[in-house]
């Protein structure tokens, strides 16, 4: 009389089953990990019960996973010496789903056709997703439990499956995938590599593929900081960062909320983007029990940090039915939170700490951090912190930040200025940087063009508005005598409004200038010339008119005065200057697109000098 005992697949298996074998796992190639990381957790409760001092069968087995590959059979089989199964458990495990609820689950995925419903950890449908590769599946296991019979399972996945008893076993499981033609190529050994050592390279107990142990690299951000050695960490940061150079900051931080995370994360010493390289992408892996779940994870930081390598673990993630991303986005989020919080407090540290160090990482990603102040309202203040600037008080090539900025402020005050310019000469040179020199205030110097977007988004510091150089409502403390009567500047104001209509919107006698005839100031508030000259390079085709300017005069200037006498004596040549004045006021603020008008009208005033009268 037959032995074997026949069942049929519990009807929410076969659903089951269906879904996995169709529509659940992205990539086929899942199956491996599955069942690695099952073996794993087998092996891994066998190590709890020894050390627990249960009585344990064949106690000296040494506990490990032997994958074997034959492509000659087009088999593969992945054993381990874990705490196998009983008939019961079998019968159980691979037959049944055996908790409550998983109707109303499988009800509400088939009505909303969503393969992520939240199954995983209630559901041990891992195993299954073998039927994605096998056309047959044979588990052999024998109980960790001494009293216990070795069994064989066995199932085509077409609705049912065999249980048998089998010749005595070494304790563990051992599951045989008898492949499909599609699925043979799984097979060769080299396939089979390539799979285990991008999943499972840091489970921790060996893994055999053919003879050969995989899994020769450490999962080193799980063990305690004091017990690593430095080269063990350079080590591991070569492997999973792809980089022969040394990192240029490493982070190894451990958290109990709002999940229980491991992570290492590095910065490499080259920004790969700004060698020329196309824009990177996050390779930080996200890891479930060592066991690879998103590799470059998505969502894991914030888009500007995607200069970062590593790995971040939980052991109570908590992820969808196929354990390829998280199924609480909510939680995701607080993770990344978490995760981008602590490296900005990292980042703070280290430049109090070793400011030389964070000058050359300064050096090579501050494109990132100022991306972040932009993008990232959450860490905007922090990011804020990290800001490094050339400032007036300060020696050529050197930066400062904000904080020491605001340290530095006299009591008088009340704003953080600041100055885009191409070069610090020319910041220097600058008419809208006269009244800060002459009362002595401190002007932080902006050579990136894209910087007015930062201050822009910032808008303040430790409560000190930030505001350009250009917008400030600042006068000088002491004014130039103007020889002019009030009559003779009010009639030159007068002039210059009518003879410069269309190319400025308003005249007025300015508080701010010392050596300078002339300043434009933005008639509209809202925008500065940097910032509009690069919205206009942003929108090449707008039609938008330019904003007209205002000019501020120097009552005291020179050339303000002899202008203010030859618009009588000599109105053609006092036109020439007024207009000449406005055109090197807007090359000053960097306005100035088309220079022939210009040109043209000086070689004309160069002719008048040097012409006999």
């Amino acid at each position: 009389m037959s032995s074997t005992e026949k069942h049929v697949f519990q009807a929410e298996i076969q659903q089951l089953l269906n879904i996995v074998i169709h529509s659940l796992y992205t990539d086929k190639e899942i199956f491996v990990r599955e069942l690695v990381s099952n073996a794993a957790d087998a092996t891994e409760k066998l190590r709890f019960l020894q050390a627990s001092g249960q009585e344990i069968y064949q106690p000296d087995l040494p506990l490990k996973i032997v994958v074997t590959a034959n492509e000659k059979e087009g088999t593969i089989t992945i054993a381990d010496s874990g705490i196998g199964m009983t008939h019961a458990e079998l019968v159980e495990n691979l037959g049944t789903i055996a908790h409550s609820g998983s109707k109303a689950f499988l009800k509400q995925l088939a009505e909303e056709k969503k393969p992520d419903i939240n199954l995983i950890g209630q559901f041990g449908v891992g195993f299954y997703s073998a039927f994605m590769a096998a056309r047959r599946v044979v588990v052999e296991t024998r109980s960790h439990q001494p009293s216990e019979k070795s069994w064989r399972w066995s199932s085509d996945g077409s609705g049912g499956y065999e249980i048998e008893p089998a010749d005595e076993l070494p304790r563990g499981t051992k599951i045989t995938l008898h492949l499909n033609e599609e699925s043979l190529d799984f097979a060769k050994e080299f396939r089979l590599e390539q799979i285990i050592k991008r999943y499972s390279n840091f489970v921790p107990f060996p893994i055999e593929l053919n003879g050969k142990t995989l899994n020769t690299m450490q999962a080193i951000w799980g063990r305690n900081k004091n017990e690593i050695k430095e080269e063990e960490y350079d080590e591991f940061y070569k492997y999973i960062g792809h980089d022969q150079e040394k990192p240029l900051y490493r982070l190894h931080f451990n958290a109990d909320a709002p999940l229980s995370i491991q992570s290492l994360l590095y910065v490499p010493s080259k920004n790969f983007e700004a060698l020329g390289m196309a824009r990177s992408e996050s390779e930080v892996n996200l890891y479930c029990r060592k066991v690879l779940i998103q590799p470059h994870a998505k969502n894991l930081f914030p888009e500007w940090l995607r200069f970062l390598k590593g790995a971040v673990d939980s052991e109570d993630m908590p992820l969808n039915i196929s354990r390829e991303t998280m199924q609480d986005s909510s939680l995701m989020q607080k993770l990344n939170k978490v995760l981008t919080s602590r490296f900005l407090k990292f980042l703070d540290e280290q430049a109090t700490k070793e400011p030389e160090k964070y000058k050359a990482f300064y050096a090579e990603y501050h494109k990132f951090i100022k991306e972040g102040v932009v993008t990232d309202f959450t860490h905007r203040e922090a990011l804020g912190k990290l800001l490094r600037y050339e400032s007036s008080t300060m020696s050529k090539g050197e930066r400062t930040s904000l904080a020491d900025y605001v340290s530095r402020m006299p009591e008088a005050q009340k704003e953080i200025y600041y100055l885009l310019s191409p070069s610090r000469e020319s910041a220097e040179a600058s008419p809208y940087f006269e009244v800060f020199s002459a009362r002595k205030f401190e002007v932080l110097f902006l050579d990136d063009p894209w910087d007015e977007f930062v201050m822009d988004n910032l808008r303040e510091f430790e409560g000190k508005p930030l505001v350009p150089a250009e917008r400030a409502d600042l006068k000088l403390e002491e004014q130039k005598q103007s020889t002019l009567s009030k009559e003779e500047l009010d009639g030159l104001i007068s002039w210059l409004k009518e003879t410069l209509k269309g190319k400025v919107n308003d005249v007025q006698a300015s508080s701010r200038l010392v050596d300078s005839p002339a300043v434009v100031v933005e008639g509209n508030q809202a925008l500065t010339a940097s910032m509009r000259k690069i919205l206009k390079a942003m929108r090449k085709d707008d039609p938008t008119p330019e904003s007209v300017p205002n000019l501020e005069i120097n009552p005291a200037h020179k050339l303000i005065v002899s202008l203010a006498g030859s618009r009588q004596s000599n109105p053609a040549l006092a036109t020439k200057v007024a207009e000449q004045l406005v055109d090197n006021a807007r090359v000053a603020a960097g306005l100035v697109e088309d220079p022939r008008t210009m040109v043209r009208r000086l070689n004309e005033l160069l002719e008048n000098v040097l012409t006999p009268k």
